[in-house]
């Protein structure tokens, strides 16, 4: 049986790409911050197991220290063994904030939890890929990370990071079959897009050139596209609805 790592896989796109994963008929092990976010968790795990006949683990890990994604990795190799097929890196938040109105603590917040995390979640996984000569590394950036957007200077940062992360470590790690690849999504329906008003968020669909937002299995399918093509590393696939073209 195969097996992978998530993290902030729980909810909205995250969870999408949990079930999908589990749909492709891999273990999977997913971190949880808080106490509160715990029950959501385990419920994505309990439809693991009901959908897809698939194990799945929770483990409370804030991606952010390195010393709890130590620990991450550790359980997950307890639990099923030290070939870890596959590592999402989808741990993200944001401020949505001015710049010089920005508190250090809030853009240092963003900038651990959407990039640091990525390479201490990496730092401890790679080395079982080395060992197995083969592995996927897929990490969540944005279209923020591919344009400016006003008001999230620490965000834009965190997900452009995370593209030159993985460009170097495609190039570096090539030879050993591990493959580094990002998806960078639009506007994409979750909750938070529910939540906020909803005549604005139909203004923001119609400028997009396909006039719709996009569903979170639509990220969850690019992350199936990049785990299966075996000769794709150091590419970012972007699926936003033809709002950025480069």
């Amino acid at each position: 049986m195969k097996t992978a790592i998530i993290t902030g896989g729980s909810r909205g796109i995250g969870e999408a790409m949990t079930l999908k994963l589990g749909e492709m008929g891999y273990n999977v092990v997913v971190n949880y911050r808080s106490d509160s976010s715990k029950a959501l968790t385990e419920n994505v795990i309990a439809k693991l197991k009901a959908y897809y006949s698939v194990e799945g683990l929770a483990v409370q890990a804030d991606v952010s220290k390195y010393e709890d994604c130590e620990r991450l990795v550790k359980a997950a190799v307890e639990a099923f063994g030290e070939k870890i097929d596959v590592l999402v890196n989808n741990a993200g938040i944001t401020n949505n904030a001015a710049f010089c109105e920005l508190p250090r603590e809030k853009y240092m917040s963003v900038l651990e939890t959407n990039l640091i995390s990525a390479f201490h979640m990496c730092h401890f996984v790679v080395p079982y890929m080395v060992k197995a000569n083969e592995g996927c590394v897929v990490n969540t950036s944005s279209i923020g990370g591919l344009m400016g957007v006003a008001n999230q200077a620490d965000y834009c940062a965190s997900k452009a990071g995370l593209i030159g992360m993985t460009r170097a470590l495609a190039m570096e790690f090539g030879k050993q079959n591990i493959r580094f690849n990002c998806i960078c999504p639009g506007m994409i329906w979750t909750d938070m897009l529910r939540g906020v008003n909803q005549d604005e968020v139909a203004a923001l669909a119609q400028s997009i050139p396909m006039g719709k937002i996009g569903d979170v299995e639509d990220i969850a399918n690019a992350m199936e596209f990049l785990i299966k093509d075996k000769y794709m590393t150091g590419q970012y696939v972007s699926p936003n609805g033809g709002i950025y073209m480069p």
